[in-house]
């Protein structure tokens, strides 16, 4: 079984010869410098040493064309203030080790400033499409792996350009502001994708992001997300279904589970990577939603930087139950951090392994 017929497979709850092995989110980039100084070659493709199944994405640009001028705009002995290409305002600590920057202004405040910042998001932009994307095309059209493509945010997008307290003011202070910004980002990402959709007709996979929840809950009350996001994510899977891709993922952080019936309900079938710290558990979400909700992730990194037993019982409790139930890919609840040892990823890895292939 290919990689591509394996992922149908088990996304489908179907009979795959394994599950998929896969590292949704990947690896921080201090941790592959920590594990080639603790054994791993430094020349090699990690995915191949891994023996992760291959997979795609259609290289479509959604980002800001042109972005901001990145630039200086003040610093004193201990901090400097940075535009980024984004435009976001950050102040940021002089100092060795990284810190989180504090935020300072954001591109988009006003309705003024919103209108001045859609102008860098024209959907027909040429540089949106790879020069050579006809040879892509050709490229993928016997392909032997899963092709995803990006089908934007909603939530998530905007909450970036304009800041999260600021967003959150916005619902209430005028929120058919708000209302017009979601339906905008909608129209942005159907107008950006509609020509991969036409051309490449048996498109595996897309792809969302949020990242809109926190340890507690939704950064939006469930009644607000279904008010103004849940017609508007219908929009984007009506879409897509209308050309075959009826496999809709999404990316958030934090405990979601008050909104993954709404997800349900707005077209998205499947939620990554399942953070265990706010509560995220892949046994308890196949138990409670059957074969409706696809599943990738759930195993906790901050297991894996203990000892082999934890990692072990961490692997035991989830792992033969998921495999076993289907709709689940296993990957670790977010990027692997540089605290866990190569060893330990390695013993996860093989655990993985052996129960997964073991039937």
């Amino acid at each position: 079984m290919n990689a591509r017929q394996r992922f149908h497979e088990t996304m489908r709850f179907g009979s795959p010869d394994r599950v998929p092995y896969w590292e949704v989110i990947g690896f921080w980039g201090q941790t592959i410098e920590r594990w080639q100084e603790e054994g791993l070659p430094p020349d090699v493709h990690n995915h191949a040493l891994f023996g992760f199944d291959r997979r795609d994405g259609v290289p479509i640009s959604a980002g800001m064309m042109p972005p901001f001028k990145a630039e200086l705009v003040s610093e004193d002995e201990t901090h400097r203030v940075e535009r980024g290409g984004d435009g976001v305002v950050r102040r940021v600590a002089k100092r060795e080790h990284q810190s989180i920057p504090q935020f300072v202004e954001f591109p988009i405040h006003d309705r003024d400033s919103f209108r001045s910042f859609k102008k860098r998001f024209n959907p027909k932009s040429p540089a949106r499409y790879p020069l050579y994307w006809e040879e892509f095309k050709r490229n993928v059209k016997d392909r032997d792996y899963p092709l995803g493509i990006g089908a934007g945010s909603i939530y998530g997008w905007i909450r970036n350009w304009m800041g999260m307290e600021n967003l959150a003011l916005a619902i209430y202070d005028d929120r058919a502001w708000v209302q017009e910004m979601m339906e905008w980002a909608t129209d942005f990402v159907i107008e950006l994708i509609t020509p991969a959709l036409e051309q490449i007709p048996d498109i595996d996979v897309a792809y969302m992001w949020e990242d809109m929840c926190y340890r507690a809950g939704p950064l939006i009350s469930p009644k607000h997300f279904k008010e103004m996001m849940v017609p508007q994510y219908k929009r984007i899977t009506g879409l897509l279904r209308k050309h075959g891709v009826d496999i809709v993922l999404l990316d958030c952080d934090g405990n979601h589970d008050q909104l993954n019936a709404l997800w349900l309900e707005g077209g998205v079938n499947g939620v990554y990577p399942l953070e265990v710290a706010a509560g995220e558990d892949p046994v308890r979400l196949r138990k409670e939603y059957g074969k409706e909700l696809r599943l990738i992730g759930g195993i906790d990194k901050r297991v894996l930087a203990r000892d082999k037993k934890a990692i072990e019982e961490e692997v035991m409790k989830k792992v033969p139950f998921m495999v076993e139930h289907g709709g689940w890919i296993p990957s670790i609840d977010h990027a692997v951090p540089p605290d866990v040892p190569y060893e330990n990823y390695c013993h996860y890895l093989e655990l993985v392994k052996k129960i997964a292939e073991r039937g």
